[in-house]
């Protein structure tokens, strides 16, 4: 009996793909993953609308902790889908490759599973440290965080394979999936517990769909790599990004009302449009820098994602300082009023449009060379969350210990780019 030959379709794109040049691949898929980031950015956002105004403030904000779980649980998820995508991009033999991909799939589910499992064990002390109403909301997103770190190998698996379509559409899968299942679960009647639903049910169904290219589903080989520690630097990179992201919405979510938490994740949201927009620039700037020569890099290739990161923030300061109250009510609804935090929403905006560039300038670094960024970031990550513990007598205080941390860290990742034109005219001199 002979073996089944990968779809000649499938396989003649791949082929396609492969011989284009470096240049152009990175253009083409630059540009699928920036459209598909921006429909997932909208379809999140529809999400968090959608439930702020069906629960209110309180019940969004009780949504709002379980997505920020997620989160912090994606540092994971996409420290295993860098090292995959790096691991099979530089493999060639495809018996190598599957191995690579099964092996880190492998490891991904014994760490999703003991993740899962630890947070139902731990559900009943995090939903009374976050002010819950009931520990389920933590159990139901136990089950999709299972799912959610091996799901980070199989979309490292589809980059790694230069599969970008296929990438985009799983990524806009999941958000599909979690804004349709949250407007009927919550509709039904299911409440928190319904939006908490949707997130789990979008991430297994991410899982399976699309499926991963012909090639790593020959037989694995019986070798494989001695190393993967390649990825330590964009691991060490996510844990803090996701730290500084997200860990103020979980602080509040403890030390705060529930009234007060859910009108504070309500002005996070919409002052991360900012970050996820500046991340789009990133994510256009960063294959390119990195596949230039070092005779093609120039001061353009830093400085214009610069200016379109503070760009896109001053408008949003500015927006936001002039009309938060229209802004709060014309997404959320007339149940989220701006009285009390005047200019909240634009110095939050102010705070992540800081980080954003210090992510312009880090990025940068680690496309060129292995980078201590990283580190410095994760530091941060840890001074916000020790001045949000120390400091939280108001909604206020709480956003004025971040943007001055983020502040000092904008200043520091900066130093090398001030010295380089300074030893560049030495060695010219």
């Amino acid at each position: 009996m002979t073996a089944l030959a990968p779809r000649p379709g499938l396989r003649e794109a791949v082929a396609r793909l492969r011989s284009e040049s470096p240049h152009s691949r990175i253009l083409n898929g630059s540009l699928v993953l920036l459209v598909g980031t921006g429909l997932v950015t909208l379809l999140n956002f529809g999400y968090n609308v959608a439930v702020a105004r069906m629960l209110g403030p309180a019940g969004f904000g009780h949504a709002a902790v379980a997505v920020t779980l997620l989160m912090l649980v994606s540092a994971i998820t996409l420290s295993f889908q860098l090292v995959c995508a790096k691991l099979v991009a530089r493999t060639e033999e495809l018996a190598a490759r599957a191995a690579v991909y099964h092996k880190l799939l492998g490891r991904a589910w014994l760490v999703g599973l003991v993740l899962g499992s630890a947070l139902i064990g731990a559900s009943g002390l995090v939903a009374a440290y976050l002010n819950l109403p009931s520990r389920w909301q933590v159990i139901i997103l136990a089950f999709g965080i299972a799912f959610y770190v091996p799901l980070g190998a199989r979309r490292g698996a589809l980059q790694g394979s230069c599969v970008f379509g296929r990438l985009s559409w799983n990524f806009v899968l999941e958000a599909v999936v979690k804004f349709l299942g949250a407007l009927i679960l919550v509709q039904l009647g299911f409440g928190v517990d319904g939006a908490v639903a949707a997130i789990a049910v979008s991430v297994v169904l991410a899982y399976f769909l699309p499926p991963i290219p012909w090639e790593l589903e020959v037989q694995p080989a019986t070798v494989m790599p001695a190393s993967f520690r390649e990825g330590m630097q964009a691991i060490v990179f996510f844990i803090g990004q996701v730290v500084i992201n997200n860990i103020d919405v979980l602080l509040v979510k403890h030390f705060f009302q529930p009234e007060a938490a859910g009108l504070y994740a309500a002005v996070a949201l919409v002052g991360r449009v900012v970050y996820f927009a500046s991340w789009s620039v990133v994510s256009a700037m960063f294959p390119i820098t990195a596949g230039a020569k070092q005779r093609e890099e120039s001061p353009a290739m830093i400085v214009v994602p610069l200016l379109f990161v503070l760009g896109i923030s001053v408008v949003f300061v500015v927006t936001l300082g002039v009309i938060p109250d229209a802004v709060l009510r014309t997404v959320f609804g007339s149940a989220f009023k701006a009285e009390g935090i005047n200019g909240l929403l634009s110095l939050y905006a102010a705070a992540t449009g800081t980080y954003a560039l210090s992510v312009v300038l880090m990025t940068y670094e680690m496309s060129r060379r292995i980078a201590n960024t990283g580190w410095v970031q994760l530091v941060f990550s840890a001074g916000i969350f020790l001045g949000i513990y120390v400091f939280h007598g108001d909604l206020r205080e709480v956003v004025l210990v971040q943007l001055v941390l983020m502040v000092a860290m904008l200043m520091l990742v900066s130093v090398p780019f001030f010295r380089r034109p300074r030893a560049a005219l030495q060695e010219a001199a």
